[in-house]
């Protein structure tokens, strides 16, 4: 199956942002955003009738600043936070990260290469600067969300993250498709990280497709080389069937 036939009418797709649609930066606020994937998005949007979201462990906010002037459906914080199709907001309950925050600030003073970025109901510790520190960040952050009910602990590349333990990719794609205008669609999903993985098989459950950006193990059917990879087949998709459209 091509991956134009993958992305036919009748499906409602998610994509991962860092590592999917664009390439991972050094650090979070660094990432680039092409151009034209802007324009892309916006195609697919209008393609499949609005049944395109956003399923990021940032932020919705830090979406939409990226994303700019386009507005998505999404979940951010890997589900924590969730923006409709039609623009309402689910938020879910957030449960206390004082010791998770303290352990994590104390590692990043005792260590420069590490950074801490606080969100929403979450915290996340990014050792990308550090990967010699991957073990020190890994049993601090497990020690500290034991300690903390309501959370659960989220390894990613280069970062572990605690996290509302209800919020899950694959349970914020559940919810857009008991929604229109997902309802009813055959179910994409796009992502590259451990943290997909779910998303994968939610979507392989619910008979769609998981495609896994990049090396590694996974429970994804199809795969895809890399973002630049992702982002030449979506271009290709859209110049055929713009040809297709034109064509007497």
């Amino acid at each position: 199956m091509t991956f134009a036939e993958i992305l036919c009418p009748s499906c409602a797709l998610f994509l991962d942002f860092d590592g999917t649609v664009v390439d991972i930066a050094p650090q979070p606020h660094a990432v680039h955003v092409p151009q034209p994937l802007i324009e892309t998005l916006r195609w697919l949007g209008e393609e499949l009738d609005g049944a395109v979201a956003m399923i990021s462990g940032r932020p919705i906010a830090q979406i939409d600043e990226l994303l700019a002037p386009l507005r998505l459906a999404v979940a951010g914080v890997h589900g924590a936070e969730r923006r409709g199709a039609d623009g309402g907001m689910t938020l879910l309950s957030t449960h206390p990260l004082e010791q998770v925050e303290q352990v994590a600030r104390q590692l990043a003073a005792e260590h420069p290469g590490l950074l801490v970025e606080n969100k929403r109901g979450s915290l996340a510790l990014h050792y990308r600067q550090a990967p010699a520190l991957e073990e020190l960040c890994l049993q601090a952050m497990q020690d500290a969300v034991a300690d903390s009910p309501g959370l659960s602990l989220l390894r990613g590349k280069m970062v572990v993250e605690a996290k509302p333990g209800g919020a899950s990719k694959g349970r914020a794609i559940e919810a857009f498709l008991a929604e229109p205008p997902f309802a009813g669609r055959t179910p994409v999903f796009i992502g590259d990280d451990i943290t997909d993985e779910v998303g994968f098989a939610t979507v392989q459950r619910l008979g769609g497709l998981g495609i896994k950006v990049g090396p590694g193990t996974t429970v994804a059917w199809q795969r895809l080389a890399d973002p630049e990879a992702l982002r030449r087949e979506l271009v290709a998709t859209m110049t055929e069937r713009r040809r297709r459209a034109t064509t007497p």
